[in-house]
């Protein structure tokens, strides 16, 4: 089957066509459904004609058990795990090793430790010390953010806060025109369209001149975006690029470990982050699901650095070639004046991150909590530390009010959004959905003094899986801007009554099943 792109760049219309699921694609897969029903089909088999082998299945499944108890995993995770092991038996345990593995491969972490090696190194001391003398918990929310996501703390960093993806794009096709020396681009997503076809453009050629183009793009996230051999199309235009942990048909954590990062780098000197994947849906140019309600953050400043040090490992780690890093990849920018904090950071799957530093940062953000907290997200699917979070701020009379779609992307997930309603609601905690369509913009506001704006959804995906990336901020100069949004979008929302958030027999018994094996989605 082929798909037709048709699109207008610059008053000329341009076509593409490629494979809806490009066929490399479909192999991979059909490979690891082989790979799988082998590994069980051996066991099986195994079990049935040799004498005595079940017993040594028996004790394989009760150690699995064990070792599943025993591990210092979420609870929310060890469950569904456990009642696939025992309801499943052999096939359970088996799927249990296969699958259950979230860590990156040897040859992956010793990339990612060379060019860790290689980055910048900044002494945050100073800083750090004037901050405490500011504020102390803002000081000791900073030092763990950066403690756990080996990120720094920045001041001197210019902030514009985008409240809707087309404010964005705009913005960002300027500054690509401005660029010198660099160009670095990463995203879950990228669509051929008006929006991508506009970047393209630049990237040709400015890659013509001279400046050092890189694109890297999730390779499940572009699966039925780009065509399978993408990477090798832009290198035709001299931009270096590769498909994210490209799939290959490995039975193993491959379809987890993703990249739902947004970055791009200019020079080292501006940089774009937030929701925003390249895709016309998400500056309003198609339309799927209502208003596609979404938000992106510029900085200039060092600050910056961070996103570069992210960009150049994700590059890193998914080509052969060794990375270049060098002061050129770190500009000083000490004509940049501003008010405020910031730390730029990463998060994703161990070894890289010994622990989920989204959720950390959310907890954090939300335990200092004095007078509110707003948060947009379009999933609500979180496990007890994190609802009991929430819960203890709204119960101790922080105003929480989260706005979430109203028109879903994916029924199931929405049903099982929803299904957190209730308890969140009975703690005090006020439920809105964006009546116009989908709300995709994370953001985190608290008290006119603390916001954290990045790609982290309140899901399983997000806050366990994918590779991340956020922004900290604390007294920065947009939070009053991502305040009025805010509001403004609270203003275009429907507030969910207990009536509306009332499941029937149905729908609760649909959706305590589904909740169950959240965590493993």
């Amino acid at each position: 089957m082929k798909k037709k792109f048709q699109y207008q760049v610059n008053g000329k219309t341009v076509e593409r066509q490629y494979s809806y699921i490009p066929f490399r694609y479909i192999l991979a897969i059909l490979i690891t459904l082989l790979e799988v029903l082998a590994i069980i089909g051996i066991v099986v088999a195994l079990c049935y004609f040799v004498p005595y082998f079940y017993i040594a299945a028996l004790l394989t499944e009760i150690a699995c058990v064990v070792k599943i108890v025993a591990s210092d995993d979420n609870p929310d995770y060890k469950v569904p795990w456990l009642l696939v092991v025992l309801v499943l038996p052999i096939v359970g345990f088996m799927l249990y090793f296969i699958f259950s593995s979230r860590t990156l491969k040897k040859k992956y972490v010793k990339r990612l430790k060379d060019i860790k090696d290689k980055s910048y190194k900044k002494d945050d001391s100073a800083l750090f010390a004037t901050l405490k003398g500011d504020d102390s918990a803002a000081h000791n929310q900073a030092q763990m953010l950066c403690k756990i996501s080996e990120a720094h703390l920045f001041t001197d960093t210019q902030q514009t806060y985008f409240p809707l993806g087309e404010d964005m794009h705009k913005s960002m096709l300027v500054d690509l025109e401005k660029a010198e020396k660099f160009i670095y681009m990463e995203y879950f997503i990228i669509e051929e369209g008006e929006f991508w076809g506009s970047i393209l453009e630049i990237l040709k050629r400015k890659a013509a001149e001279g400046v050092d183009v890189k694109v890297v793009y999730d390779d499940i996230g572009c699966m039925t975006t780009l065509a399978g051999n993408y990477a090798k199309i832009l290198k035709t235009y001299g931009i270096s690029a590769t498909p994210f942990s490209r799939l290959k048909g490995n039975a193993d954590s491959e379809f987890n470990n993703r990249s739902h990062r947004k970055i791009t780098v200019i020079d080292g000197l501006v940089g774009y982050t937030g929701g925003v994947n390249i895709a016309d849906e998400y500056i309003n140019r198609v339309v799927r699901f209502g208003h596609w309600k979404d938000v992106g953050l510029r900085l200039e400043g060092e600050a910056v650095w961070e996103l570069t040090k992210l960009f150049l490992i994700d590059y890193g780690i998914n080509v052969n070639e060794p990375i270049q890093e060098n002061a050129a990849h770190y500009p000083n920018n000490e004509s940049v004046k501003a008010d405020g904090y910031i730390v730029p950071f990463g998060d994703g799957p161990k070894p890289i991150f010994e622990r989920r530093v989204g959720k950390s940062v959310i907890r954090a953000l939300l335990d200092n909590a004095k007078d509110y907290a707003y948060i947009t997200t379009p999933y609500l699917i979180i496990d007890n530390e994190l609802c009991t979070t929430i819960e203890n701020a709204a119960l101790r009379g922080v105003d929480v009010k989260i706005v979430l779609p109203h028109i879903p992307d994916k029924k199931i997930v929405f049903g099982m959004t929803r299904s957190f309603y209730p308890r969140l609601m009975d703690a005090g905690v006020e439920i809105y959905e964006y009546e116009s369509g989908f709300v995709h913009a994370k953001n985190y506001l608290v008290d006119d003094e603390y916001a954290m704006i990045g790609t982290i959804n309140l899901d399983y995906r997000s806050l366990v899986h994918h590779f991340e990336n956020g922004v900290w901020m604390y007294k920065t100069a947009c939070l009053a801007d991502i305040k009025k949004d805010m509001l403004e979008t609270l203003n275009k929302s429907i507030k969910i009554s207990k009536e509306m958030a009332t499941p029937n027999l149905w729908q609760r018994a649909f959706r305590s099943l589904v909740r169950i094996f959240a965590p493993l989605l």
